[in-house]
């Protein structure tokens, strides 16, 4: 599970530098246009290559740490041996989930790179999106698998 934890807060680091960078393209943008009249061009397209690549990134550390939402309102007064099996259950599912995502992410970045498809502006080709987005899937979806598996090393805080 160490090699896990290492990869999902590498990946974590990575999604949090092209948020940086987004950040960085959006201020240079929009201060460019506010004060010399022209923005970066192609930016709006540059922030949704890097957008869905990091939210791939993210995914991995979310579902280490428990960290997706939890609707307890059928569960809440059930044993918590009850709530621990339901919770392994429902990673066993979002783990299927994201190899399914995985696998259609890479087939739709196939396409994209088979047929030369590319963004308007900039022409920057569309599997790149793609392609940046199925690492981190199949690295959630590993999580998810192992969590289905062996259980969650964090527990879900208790509602207040």
């Amino acid at each position: 599970m160490k090699i896990l934890e290492n990869l999902s807060k590498l990946s974590a680091i990575l999604a949090g530098l092209l948020m940086t960078a987004i950040t960085l393209l959006t201020c240079v943008s929009i201060i460019g246009r506010e004060t010399l009249g022209k923005t970066v061009p192609g930016d709006f397209e540059l922030v949704g290559l890097a957008t869905g690549a990091a939210v791939g990134l993210f995914m991995p550390l979310c579902q280490l740490q428990h960290g997706n939402i939890i609707v307890d309102f059928f569960t809440a007064r059930v044993p918590h041996r009850v709530n621990r099996q339901l919770d392994r259950l429902g990673a066993l599912l979002l783990g299927l989930c994201f190899v399914l995502l995985a696998w259609r992410a890479g087939l739709g970045g196939l396409n994209s790179w088979q047929t030369n498809s590319s963004t308007m502006l900039l022409g920057v080709p569309e599997w790149y999106a793609y392609v940046t987005m199925v690492p981190g899937f199949l690295l959630t979806a590993v999580i998810a698998l192992h969590q289905a598996v062996f259980g969650f090393r964090v527990e879900p805080e208790s509602p207040a």
